[in-house]
């Protein structure tokens, strides 16, 4: 009889480990919560990380709430994460971390929804009962002020952080969600302007662009943005673009990276490349009925050149149980929503709803290890076909 030796899992206990096979630093972030899901990370000036999430029994329920946790400068384990949210009645999520950098405050942006009433009808979401609201923090996230809402407007929604441009315009990235029975297909991508450092903002819709939502906007040249998409329809990513900071935006079109109607997170590195994190899986070729596949997996971080065109190189960061096969990938677990962050020394960041949404998983890594050391003889002068084998 052989003696088999098994390998240790990866514990949930917030400590960061280094993964020696792949070469990234990884973590399970404690949580005392039945899920957790869609989290974000945030960077402080000292070099503490910030990443918070919503818990509760489970999304859209009401003691749904957001959750945060710190990774102090210098250490190698996140602390317990605290409640931070304070509405009993409703469903707090997606929330984000946005550092004010007028007065160094952290703006934690998040969701609140109604409950579902028992009659709701099937496909309504309660999405379209949501508002957004707005907590600050002085002290780098230990203490909150009082909520304050925002975004009343019943079926306001979000995902990525308030942007800032370089003429100091800001832009936040959000969706209008309404009580239909399309499961969320009607949702519709739309962007909030400020001028006056957030004390007022202004609405423009990104045009055609029903069940394109979760808008990752990304300044690519002083006025030129570039605007990446989630898909209700399982099929790609999309991209839209605008030229005068937001103020008009075109029709989104598909990328060639697929979509599983899942969340998506990108940045623009300060290499001037783009990245994004994403489950590379999708379901169709192009839009049709609005799609909800169980399967999320795996994640992986793909990087551009061309401003989000094309994306050459790609490296998968959650293989999760390893089925590939299209009948049955449905064994893997679900790793979801998650975002990407890249902090001052370079280190890329990220963080995302792990097994089912029973952990928050972050793990790190850094451009060279995403692009690899090679690249397939002709990619030097192809931008477009980035590889012909």
């Amino acid at each position: 009889m052989r003696k088999i030796i098994d390998l240790p899992a990866l514990p949930d206990d917030g400590r960061l480990y280094r993964d020696g096979a792949l070469g990234m630093v990884e973590s399970l972030l404690p949580n005392p919560w039945k899920s957790c899901h869609a989290p974000d990370l945030l960077e402080l000036p000292g070099g503490d990380l910030l990443c918070c999430w919503f818990a509760g029994s489970w999304e859209g329920n009401a003691d749904v709430s957001i959750a945060v946790s710190r990774l102090p400068a210098g250490a190698a384990e996140w602390e317990e994460p605290v409640i931070v949210s304070d509405d009993p009645t409703r469903s707090e999520q997606n929330p984000s971390l946005f550092l004010n950098p007028d007065n160094g405050d952290v703006w934690l942006m998040y969701t609140a929804q109604k409950t579902p009433p028992p009659d709701l009808p099937k496909g309504v979401s309660m999405q379209g009962t949501a508002e957004i609201r707005r907590k600050i923090s002085h002290d780098g996230g230990r203490s909150w002020d009082a909520t304050e809402t925002v975004f009343d407007r019943p079926g306001s929604f979000c995902r990525q952080k308030i942007q800032v441009l370089s003429s100091g315009r800001w832009v936040f990235s959000g969706f209008l969600c309404s009580m239909d029975n399309t499961r969320n297909g009607s949702d519709r991508s739309i962007v909030q302007i400020s001028d006056d450092h957030g004390a007022t903002w202004r609405m423009v819709e990104i045009p055609a662009s029903a069940g394109r939502v979760h808008g990752n906007i990304l300044e690519l040249s002083p006025g030129h943005l570039v605007c990446l998409l989630r898909s209700r329809f399982a099929d790609h990513i999309y991209r839209a673009e605008s030229f005068d900071e937001g103020e008009t935006w075109s029709i989104p079109e598909p990328t060639g990276l697929r979509n599983n109607n899942a969340s998506i997170s990108a940045i623009k590195l300060h290499s001037g490349a783009l990245a994004i994190i994403y489950n590379d899986v999708a379901f169709c070729d192009k839009p049709g009925e609005t799609l909800w596949p169980d399967q999320r997996c795996p994640v992986a971080i793909a990087i551009s050149e061309d401003g989000g065109r094309t994306w050459p190189w790609r490296r998968i960061v959650e293989h999760g149980e390893g089925f590939i096969g299209p009948w049955n990938d449905v064994n893997n677990g679900r790793y979801e929503y998650p975002i990407l962050m890249q902090s001052a020394d370079g280190h890329l960041h990220a963080a995302y709803a792990w097994g089912r949404r029973t952990r928050i998983k972050y793990l790190c890594v850094d451009e060279a290890w995403v692009r690899g050391a090679k690249l397939c003889k002709g990619s030097e002068d192809d931008g477009v076909h980035f590889c012909l084998r």
